[in-house]
């Protein structure tokens, strides 16, 4: 099929790498073109902007920081570039009603849009291990679920425009407390003179058991807190999630408090640190280590 892709960062190149595995005509567009490089390699093509990368595509594939990113890139010349019977798949976790805004756009020009935000993270990216959620026209979904299925392991249909998205918060939301709780857990172990990789490996076997247990306990045994997902990136979805509790009437404290760590590490270590870095300012505050 032919694929436009927008967008190589850490999910999104990833992800295009493994359509050019699956046999896709892929053309891709980045602001950095390093980025690309190896994805050129392996026969991908490159397009000078999203909107040559556009032309022709049957599938267009958005993989973008946020919604300021996502508004100037359509806005900017791909939404006029689609082509009528295309669909547009929006990869990034944004804003609800600015996609249901530019979705409008682009069926009155014949486009389909299927919001799909990946979850899994960027190992499991790689493997084609993620799962997507998708929200939109079940046609559509239909239709690009055999390109979907190249870069994910699970892809879950659930419902209109927006229902997506609101997953994909949700699950950020419930990512972002759980490692706080973690760091805490286990900071009362550490005091308590536990084995903390025996204490992880027990926890894994009980009803605190967690994919973020299992995916971030040894970046914080280490201390090395490798940049994989930013904090920044984290705290434009945790204040999307408030917001979207905000319209929806749900007051969501924990998540408020959570948010405050989270602006308070990014103030302490930059935007560009991990999202672990509330864990590491955790550490600084309290002096207990979580070294194994």
């Amino acid at each position: 099929m032919k694929i436009a892709f927008i967008g190589v960062g850490n999910i999104g190149f990833p992800m295009a790498q493994n359509l050019v595995a699956a046999g896709h005509d892929l053309t891709i567009h980045d602001l950095a073109r390093a980025k690309a490089e190896p994805l050129l390699a392996k026969g991908a093509r490159w397009a000078d902007s999203a909107a040559e990368a556009a032309r022709g595509a049957e599938i267009v594939m958005t993989s973008l920081p946020g919604p300021p990113q996502v508004r100037a890139v359509m806005e900017g010349g791909l939404l006029a570039a689609m082509e009528s019977g295309a669909i547009w798949l929006e990869m990034s976790t944004t804003d609800i009603e600015q996609l249901r805004r530019l979705a409008n756009e682009a069926g009155s020009r014949g486009v389909a849009t299927l919001e799909c935000p990946v979850t899994g993270g960027v190992r499991n990216a790689y493997k084609g291990k993620i799962a997507i959620f998708c929200g939109g026209e079940r046609a559509a979904f239909e239709r690009a679920r055999p390109v979907l299925a190249g870069t994910s392991e699970k892809q879950f249909y659930l419902g209109p425009l927006g229902a997506a998205m609101t997953a994909k918060l949700v699950t950020n939301m419930l990512c972002f407390i759980h490692e706080m709780a973690l760091a805490e857990g286990l900071m009362i172990g550490k005091q308590a003179g536990l084995d903390l990789r025996e204490f992880v490996e027990a926890i894994q076997s009980s009803y605190g058991a967690s994919f973020v247990a299992a995916a971030d306990s040894a970046k914080i045994f280490d201390g090395t807190y490798n940049t994989t997902f930013a904090l920044s990136h984290a705290l434009k979805d945790m204040r999307l999630t408030t917001e979207l509790g905000e319209k929806s009437g749900v007051p969501l404290a924990l998540a408020r408090f959570v948010q405050g760590h989270m602006e308070r590490a990014e103030a302490r270590f930059g935007g560009a640190a991990d999202c672990l870095a509330v864990i590491q300012m955790l550490e600084a505050d309290s002096g207990i280590a979580l070294r194994a």
